[in-house]
């Protein structure tokens, strides 16, 4: 057990000692460990568009190779501790990779983006197994920076320190360490919709949504539709409808006709389309010779897909004057969905959690480190 995992369980002990604060926040919100579809689907969305470069590649030759080489070219985005990871062989070695959906505030005159999605990946390619995590974007953690060192949301982490913080802030939170990264933004997500012709949605609901840019309303009828990139986005972001649970429904929903339609032969062909969609809108840290050999991993080995959904509770927290509603994570799963991410990169073994099964047994106890510890803070209902 690592000097991190003995601290949270000495607090979970603590936390369990103190019963009354704790017990009342029992089932409040809670989303139980589980295979959800819908961050597969996102993760395999994603995948696709590496796909492709090597479909396009077989389909239609060397200068259309030269084409993906020159996207991933332009997409490499280094960080400074980038040296560290070139020694790992991702045909063999296993990898972590988090990928952020960006919300480009800069469209709206806001002066920073922050990340509305936001995936953490572990790829085995000795046992071909892929794991996925979502992390809550309104989870309650220490943010470092430059200019900023404290606790906030962790989708603040970009807008306070960009992709540096970012990756700090994941991980201290989930104590594993982060290879790669991938960031696509909205506007990419739109382009890619749009270069795919649309997608077919049955829309449940009436729906008026301002736009990603802010700048003007989309007007969704119920009943089935071909929805345009601007369309899909507002139908799979809108939160005012709903609740986060039919939320990541409709994500699922979305991302499964955006994958059925870039599968399809008609849209190999826009393979180029697709990366000129991508273009500026996509960066990485992994160079492209090894973004090439994942996807040709990926196509040549029978990859299994284990997806892991944090238990949380929601919270009322004014520091400042102004009431923010966050999440806190509870411990049991903080800790469990830490653990399979090192198992599958080498750096912990098995235990009679992997051997048996584990349920969560979680009572409502939040890890501290994601808990104000300061007493301002109100339990939702």
């Amino acid at each position: 057990m690592s000097a991190k995992s003995s601290k949270r369980k000495n607090a979970y002990e603590r936390d369990s000692l103190q019963g009354g604060n704790h017990t009342r926040r029992r089932n409040r919100r809670q989303q139980k460990i589980a295979r959800t579809s819908w961050v597969v689907k996102l993760t395999k969305f994603l995948t696709i568009v590496l796909l492709l470069v090597i479909l396009g590649v077989i389909g239609y030759g060397v200068k259309m190779l030269t084409d993906a080489n020159q996207f991933l070219n332009n997409s490499y985005q280094p960080r400074k501790n980038s040296q560290v990871n070139d020694k790992i062989d991702v045909q063999k070695d296993p990898i972590s990779i988090l990928v952020l959906g960006l919300d480009d505030d800069d469209k709206r005159n806001l002066g920073s983006a922050r990340t509305d999605s936001m995936l953490l990946l572990s790829v085995n390619p000795q046992t071909e197994d892929i794991n996925i995590t979502s992390i809550p974007r309104d989870t309650y953690t220490q943010i470092n920076s430059k200019d900023y060192n404290g606790k906030d949301k962790i989708n603040a982490a970009f807008a306070y320190g960009g992709i540096d913080s970012t990756i700090d802030a994941v991980e201290n939170l989930v104590d594993v360490p982060i290879n790669y990264y991938v960031t696509v933004d909205f506007q990419a997500f739109e382009k890619i919709v749009d270069e795919l012709g649309g997608v077919d949605i049955d829309v449940p609901f009436t729906l008026t949504e301002q736009n990603a840019q802010g700048k003007k309303v989309v007007n969704l009828k119920k009943g089935h539709h071909t929805l345009s990139g601007e369309e899909a986005l507002a139908f799979a972001r809108t939160r005012y409808i709903d609740n986060d649970v039919e939320r990541g429904k409709r994500q699922q929903q979305v991302f499964e006709a955006i994958a059925k339609k870039a599968m399809s032969m008609g849209s190999i062909a826009k393979y180029k389309g697709l990366l000129e969609a991508l273009d500026g809108h996509f960066q990485t840290d992994m160079p492209s010779d090894r973004i090439l050999s994942v996807a040709q991993s990926g196509l040549t080995k029978d990859y299994k897909f284990h997806s892991y959904v944090f238990s949380w509770m929601g919270f009322d927290y004014a520091p400042y004057g102004e009431t923010m509603s966050m999440v806190g994570l509870h411990q049991d799963s903080l800790e469990y969905i830490s653990h399979k991410f090192k198992v599958s990169l080498g750096l912990e073994g098995k235990d009679e959690r992997d051997e048996h099964g584990y349920k969560f047994e979680s009572n409502g106890i939040v890890a501290p480190e994601t808990y104000p510890q300061d007493g301002m803070a109100i339990d939702q209902p």
